[in-house]
């Protein structure tokens, strides 16, 4: 009976029209600017630099990064972590942002508090916004134990206790001494959480729902998995808490007013409350100056259906990590010429909300997946990289993010083909794609668009293969495709940007006929 009332909702819901589009409403380039936005996540998992904190090698390049049109930064979690190097997705202070004497170290993985507000100023300086990661959902790190009773529950089904409340310790106790009560003094007990993961009294591990007369349960208002979703890890927060609640929310204009950033990544928010996300949301807009803050969640799922009610819950105040494309960058990258790149775009936020899409290729997370040999990785491979990117820069729809790890040299994942092409799309993506678009689907192994441009900026074209069709690289009328540029760009000949070799001649009407790519990704702009 509870899975037909939950199918008769699910299926009220979709009946219910979607918010307005996200993107329009939030500022994603300087005000005033025409030329296209642009997002990097600025770090990898093991990010380390020989000679710089980490803030300050993000201020030494900011003028590179905004030669390469990127007009916003997300950085790592500015927030001090269980352990030195922990990387803030183990949060422990949220108001400590390298400031204070705390779990053996001042100054957070990534540098000072003074160096964080350094390097924004310069990036503001330089046209570019910096976004915070915010880590709303858990804390690690506790201070100290406390005893309360819990109710172990079955960690694939967390409605369903495995054992009796019983009185367990758990790491619960924060009581932040080196901060000493400065911007916020709130002390975190066990009665600002929902669950644990670890019995300190029987050693045991598992998930424990807190269970105290005072204690609601878990949250109503997560993702259905595993039952209920609100736990994911550490010590996790109750976002129906009214002193929670405040804290939280006093942070988030604290935050912004601080460090100059001008909007969030909201991490994990599959797992968190939505209406006190909402509220987050709302109170960070409040910020004077802050009226078109860009927001961007984290919501971890391959299934579009699954993130449209997500889409919906959030009035268009936040967008969304568009997974599925990722998903299917990954498929495409693992299936070689099998794959047909026509479906690329099949059940993705993108294709279905374009205004609510930030598409990425890969990030930190993947890349852990791929260090450990996850079976559920989805890395999307070097061979097939510059193509997934020309897919999320060069289009009209959706806002991109880079990947640090794909365009600076580390130890993790770096490729220098793919960081040398990447450097190329990017300038393309800010010099060139522009203005109305036109789509080739040519065949099952390859793909083709054209950007017409607009007033200020040329257009390009853009072909994308996953096959070798011409091995011996020789050019006939069957290994050409024929695309308009548009009316404005007839007549113009169009040169070969990454290559920078041969042309093509369009005609009178638009039309040109454009070799095509060898297993890679072809673009072609006007040459004058």
């Amino acid at each position: 009976m509870a899975e037909l009332i939950e199918t008769l909702r699910s299926w009220v819901r979709g009946l219910l029209p979607l918010p307005p589009a996200a993107l329009p409403g939030m500022r994603v380039r300087p005000e005033g600017s025409t030329d296209n936005g642009l997002m990097i996540q600025f770090f990898t998992w093991e990010s380390k630099h020989p000679d710089l904190s980490w803030w300050q090698h993000f201020e030494r390049e900011v003028p590179n990064l905004a030669e390469l049109g990127v007009t916003q930064v997300w950085l790592p979690p500015p927030n001090k972590a269980m352990v030195p190097k922990g990387q803030g997705y183990d949060a422990y202070d949220l108001w400590d942002l390298g400031e204070f004497d705390q779990k053996g170290t001042v100054p957070t993985r990534w540098g000072s508090k003074e160096q964080l507000v350094s390097a924004i100023a310069t990036a503001q300086a330089h046209g570019i916004d910096v976004l915070i990661d915010a880590v709303l959902n858990h804390k690690l790190g506790a201070d100290r134990i406390e005893k309360f009773d819990a109710v172990p529950v079955d960690p694939d089904n967390r409605l369903k206790a495995v054992g009796p409340a019983r009185e367990i310790e758990g790491w619960t106790a924060f009581d932040f001494t080196g901060r000493a009560g400065k911007y916020s003094e709130l002390k975190w007990t066990h009665e600002h959480f929902t669950g644990v993961d670890w019995d300190q009294r029987t050693k045991t591990k598992g998930v424990f729902l807190i269970s105290t007369p005072k204690h609601k349960g878990w949250s109503k208002h997560v993702d259905k998995e595993f039952g209920n979703y609100d736990y994911l890890l550490g010590v996790d927060i109750d976002h129906r808490h009214p002193a929670v609640r405040k804290d939280l929310l006093d942070w988030a204009e604290w935050v912004l007013k601080t460090t100059g950033a001008a909007g969030f990544r909201l991490d994990a928010i599959k797992h968190m409350d939505r209406r006190f996300l909402l509220d987050f949301l709302k109170t960070a807009r409040a910020v004077p100056g802050k009226e078109r803050m860009f927001a961007v969640a984290e919501y971890w799922s391959a299934n579009i259906n699954a993130i449209r009610p997500y889409i919906r819950a959030f009035e268009g105040l936040v967008t969304f990590f568009d997974v599925p494309l990722h998903h299917n960058l990954h498929d495409a990258s693992k299936a070689g010429p099998d794959y047909d790149l026509r479906t690329i775009f099949k059940n993705t936020v993108v294709q279905s909300r374009p205004g609510d899409a930030v598409t990425f290729v890969d990030n930190h997370d993947k890349e852990i997946d791929r260090q450990i040999g996850q079976t559920l990785e989805s890395w999307v491979y070097s061979a097939f990289k510059l193509q997934a990117y020309a897919l999320i820069l060069l289009r009209k729809d959706g806002h991109p993010c880079v990947f640090y790890g794909d365009l600076y040299p580390n130890d993790e994942c770096y490729d220098a083909t793919v960081s040398e092409g990447l450097r190329e799309l990017m300038k393309v993506r800010r010099k060139f794609a522009y203005g109305f678009q036109r789509e080739y689907p040519v065949d099952k192994n390859c793909i083709a668009f054209v950007r017409e441009g607009d007033a200020t900026h040329d257009g390009c074209a853009v072909l994308i293969s996953n096959k070798a069709n011409n091995p011996d690289n020789k050019t006939s009328e069957t290994t050409r495709v024929r695309l308009n540029v548009g009316v404005k760009n007839r007549g113009r000949r169009y040169r070969h940007f990454l290559r920078g070799e041969g042309t093509v001649n369009v005609d009178g009407a638009g039309w040109g006929k454009f070799p095509r790519p060898s297993n890679g990704v072809d673009v072609w702009v006007p040459a004058q």
